[in-house]
């Protein structure tokens, strides 16, 4: 019986021992071949990919992405409404509010002339206004030392409502009552008015309807109670106030140094 290896031929040693790895050295070839004859791949030539709804386009190169533009913040204004008040109020209100005088407090306005008083909060909105009491004498200036007097040692000339910008404060008076202090040196306070005198009829006189009347006080400002306690006093312990006690012998722009606001 013949061996059958030796009966195999070339080709079959080919096939049998040769084929495995020249086809693998074939298939190498042609990966190559592809390779060094494939043309080169252009990223530009890309088409862009699709942009998805809702998403920011890209800015081209290096430029920033495009801010959001905000609108500047206004000013607030002193907001009257139906509220009758005279030229100065509203202007000193305003420019108070506006200019940035007030420093984020409520504003308070005391007209003399007009013998009303106006709260706004620091946004500008009116708080409430009322008819006050005022110093009896006409003047803008406390006489030096009137605050360290007996209220009857006050002459009648020295019985004035001082004007100008204070920072109101919460404090009591003598009496232990609480009151909300104007000019502390000049004992000027805003406090509820006292019927105690029945002569001086300060209730009617708060309640008539010119301000010719309302010039009884020793210099402080005497308000309504209720606009004391629901209004003044709790948006000065709040927020607190800046008063502006108008002047009714000079201008008021020129003691303030105020301007006129621009409509918006």
């Amino acid at each position: 019986m013949k061996d059958p290896t030796h009966s195999a031929t070339l080709g079959d040693l080919w096939r049998k021992r040769l084929w495995p790895g020249a086809a693998v050295l074939a298939l190498a070839g042609a990966l190559i071949l592809l390779w060094v004859w494939a043309p080169a791949h252009d990223p530009a030539s890309d088409p862009p990919a699709p942009q998805q709804v809702g998403q920011a386009a890209t800015p081209p190169g290096d430029a920033p992405a495009p801010q959001v533009s905000r609108a500047p913040s206004v000013p607030p204004r002193a907001q009257f409404g139906d509220a009758p008040a005279s030229a100065d109020a509203r202007q000193i209100a305003s420019w108070a509010l506006h200019s940035g005088d007030n420093q984020n407090r409520a504003v308070v306005v005391v007209d003399k002339k007009d013998a009303k008083v106006f709260v706004f909060d620091p946004r500008g909105a009116l708080q409430g206004a009322t008819p006050a009491l005022m110093g009896s004498a006409i003047g803008d200036h406390s006489v030096p030392g009137v605050g360290d007097k007996p209220v009857a040692q006050v002459l009648p000339e020295e019985r004035t409502t001082p004007a100008g910008r204070f920072i109101a404060e919460v404090g009591l008076n003598a009496n232990g009552e609480d009151v909300v202090w104007v000019d502390y040196d000049a004992a000027v306070s805003m406090h509820r008015v006292r019927a105690n005198v029945k002569a001086e009829r300060r209730l009617e006189r708060l309640a008539s309807s010119t301000a010719a009347d309302n010039r009884i006080s020793f210099g402080c400002i005497n308000l309504p109670v209720s606009f004391y306690e629901k209004v003044l006093s709790p948006l000065v312990r709040g927020t607190g106030a800046v008063v502006y006690v108008l002047p009714e012998t000079q201008p008021a722009a020129a003691l303030f140094g105020a301007y006129d606001v621009p409509a918006q």
